[in-house]
């Protein structure tokens, strides 16, 4: 037995980083407690492992008496010198016991306990070794699929991609290197859980770290985020120094940074935005290149209503609504876009204006009353005698008037 133990010791320090110092620990206390359950019941042991043979000893442990009441916890005085001549009477005597008699049980514990042992210091390595990456991206291989989640080898430990975490219309086939955002450590009865996920908006951001350097020292900061995973993510950056143009750093030369990020997404679109604090004026950078017609601010309500032309209303609004969700997520406001319409004026109005223009000396009393009976321009003059306009309600004065100023009309054309 002892050539088994000492190969499990060197595999488990080897392989699974496990102390031997900790293993022995466990395979004597495995050890004990089955062979006290067997043919040992009742009795005291001692069992200690040589961390560097693996030679496994026992030892009884028995009470110094005059007079055995339990032979299974004392032993006589005389026996006791025989053994040990300086035994003394009341004292503890180690009788060494061959560790076969602790039985086949004691065997079969000790190997449950090495694997249990394994079972818990991978958990516990898990965590230690992935706790301070929580929120950052790994990297790992795709190794199977089962209802819908994808497991992921991460080289030390696999790791779990949840259908909701998902990006939608991506698919994942073994073999595949895949990158994706440790986004946490959940405890279960089976251990720890390691949750990647692609469809966090943290994934892009950390992406964008990985990728623009301005981002990472701090330079650029993103301050406003929306996602919607495999279509659409909007960004608005701003920049602490005024020589840098932060949404110039994060496209990159002839956009080969953002081009980066869109690969790795699968051609999810990414809009890039100078950010404002004012949510008004953040607004307006976001819906471009749709350029609002009328905005209303509700700011109790954290509301915003917004027309644009009939032009622009596809634009604003996007593919199912799309633009117009992510766009009210980076303000952080409820956002209402509609079709701006033009006032049309009153025809009645313009009606008076236009004859007023073509003979002013009518004034704007005249020009109404004509226009409500009909006279609309200048051509329905034709024809008209003081004795119409009489009929219609207007003095002879007025009929005078009017003749004389559309015959001056006429004579001025």
């Amino acid at each position: 037995m002892s050539s088994e133990i000492l190969s499990v010791l060197e595999y488990m320090e080897k392989e699974k980083n496990i102390r031997r110092d900790d293993m022995i620990a466990t395979i004597v206390n495995a050890i004990k407690a089955a062979a006290l359950k067997g043919v040992n019941s009742g009795q005291e042991l001692k069992i200690e492992i040589n961390p560097k043979n693996g030679r496994l000893h026992a030892w009884s442990l028995l009470k110094i008496v005059d007079s055995i009441s339990d032979p299974k916890t004392e032993i006589h005085i005389e026996k006791a010198r025989a053994i040990n001549p300086d035994a003394q009477l009341g004292g503890i005597l180690e009788k060494e016991i061959d560790p076969a008699y602790l039985g086949r049980i004691a065997a079969q514990t000790a190997r449950q306990a090495i694997m249990q042992k394994l079972r818990q210091f991978e958990k516990d390595r898990i965590y230690d070794d992935f706790k301070d990456t929580v929120g950052s991206i790994v990297t790992g291989t795709v190794r199977r699929k089962e209802r819908g989640d994808v497991f992921i080898d991460l080289g030390k430990a696999e790791a779990v991609l949840p259908r909701r975490e998902q990006i939608p219309g991506e698919e994942y086939n073994p073999g595949d290197n895949i990158r994706c955002l440790l986004l946490e450590i959940e405890s279960s009865t089976r251990g720890p859980e390691l949750l990647l996920s692609r469809a966090s908006p943290k994934f892009v951001r950390k992406l964008f770290d990985l990728e623009v350097a301005e981002i990472a020292d701090g330079t650029v900061q993103i301050q406003a985020f929306a996602r919607e995973p495999g279509y659409r993510t909007k960004i608005a950056v701003v920049s602490t120094d005024p020589k840098v143009d932060p949404v110039g750093a994060c496209v990159g030369t002839r956009g080969s940074r953002v081009k980066t990020i869109v690969r790795e997404l699968n051609g999810e679109k990414i809009d890039i935005i100078n950010y404002f604090p004012d949510p008004k004026e953040l607004l307006l950078e976001a819906l471009k290149p749709a350029v609002p017609k009328e905005v209303q601010v509700d700011e109790r309500a954290r509301r915003i209503a917004v027309k644009v032309s009939s032009d622009d209303l596809a634009i604003a609004i996007g593919r199912r609504g799309q633009n117009a969700r992510l766009t009210s997520k980076l303000i952080g406001w409820r956002l209402d876009i509609d079709e701006f319409q033009t006032a049309v004026a009153d025809p009645r109005a313009a009606a008076a204006e236009g004859l007023l223009k073509a003979y002013p000396p009518l004034g704007a009393d005249l020009a109404g009353r004509l226009v409500a009976i009909g006279i609309t321009s200048p051509a329905a003059f034709e024809g008209v005698t003081a004795e119409d306009l009489t009929a219609d309600g207007f003095t002879g004065d007025e009929a005078a008037r009017i003749l004389e100023c559309v015959a001056g009309g006429a004579a001025d054309a």
